[in-house]
């Protein structure tokens, strides 16, 4: 029987409708409590509205440019951090130094909340788009940098002996050994840096309210009370950062093919 319902399952169709279950009853639930009256009325926009007000933003192609905007900011943080982290975390599994002087600091500043850091920022760079996009590469950083190391760190031995019998130089070592290994972790590290950028670029836009994005939009929103608008940039932002995800998660199973599968 559970092997009839994992091949029902397997079928394309049946799960997005499996997956699309909770989401319809959430609503019918949230049409419910908005034609309910009184208080939740105010607390619940009507989904009409909600279809109204994406068609007002979509006519004006403003949903759009914020979506450009976000996921431009989100990318290019996505970009610098990452690439930073994953070469920090590769240098300090290769050279155990390096992972004593910069470990310790490295640990301690991870501890400090990202959003504590803002006003530090905002006195360097200002409150500009400056700041916003080193929020979201520090955001980006340290995932990409934890699990570049434990990729690297945590190569079997036996591998890297097997290439010093073999002649292998430390850049072969490296390039045929250790990056291959390291590269499912190290790839998980982006997967995780995308979603940390994803969410501190509409943090910070909502914060500090410069130039254009989802965020900026929500929190224009939220000061006219117009919370059909707001409904509508909270499903783009949920939208289109799944759907990003999704992509990356697609070309992480792509670029490690190579890997049995599980069971």
């Amino acid at each position: 029987m559970e092997d009839g319902m994992s091949a029902l399952l397997s079928r394309p169709w049946l799960r997005i409708g499996v997956g699309l279950v909770v989401p319809a009853l959430v609503l019918i639930w949230w049409q419910s409590q908005a034609t309910a009256g009184g208080a939740r009325a105010i607390a619940f926009a009507p989904l009409q509205s909600v279809g109204t007000a994406f068609v007002e933003l979509a006519e004006s192609g403003l949903i759009f440019s914020d979506m450009l905007a976000t996921l431009s900011r989100s990318l290019s943080g996505l970009a610098i951090g990452g690439a930073l982290g994953i070469a920090t975390g590769v240098a300090m599994a290769c050279w155990r130094p390096l992972d004593r002087v910069l470990g310790p600091l490295l640990m301690a500043i991870r501890q400090v909340p990202l959003m504590g850091w803002l006003p530090l920022i905002g006195l360097w760079a200002g409150t500009g788009g400056a700041s916003e996009l080193i929020v979201v590469s520090i955001s980006a950083f340290f995932p990409t940098m934890l699990n570049s190391y434990e990729g690297v760190a945590h190569v079997e031995r036996r591998y890297v002996e097997v290439g010093r019998i073999y002649g292998f130089t430390a850049a072969q070592r490296f390039r045929l050994i250790l990056l291959p290994a390291a590269m499912p972790l190290v790839l998980t590290g982006v997967t995780q840096a995308f979603a940390f950028a994803w969410i501190s670029s509409i943090a910070t836009e909502i914060l500090l309210g410069v130039g254009g994005g989802l965020g900026v939009t929500m929190q224009l929103a939220q000061t006219q009370q117009r919370l059909d608008i707001i409904l509508v940039t909270i499903i783009a932002t949920a939208l289109l950062g799944f759907a990003i995800n999704q992509l990356f998660c697609s070309l992480r199973a792509h670029l490690l093919r190579w890997q049995a599968s599980p069971l």
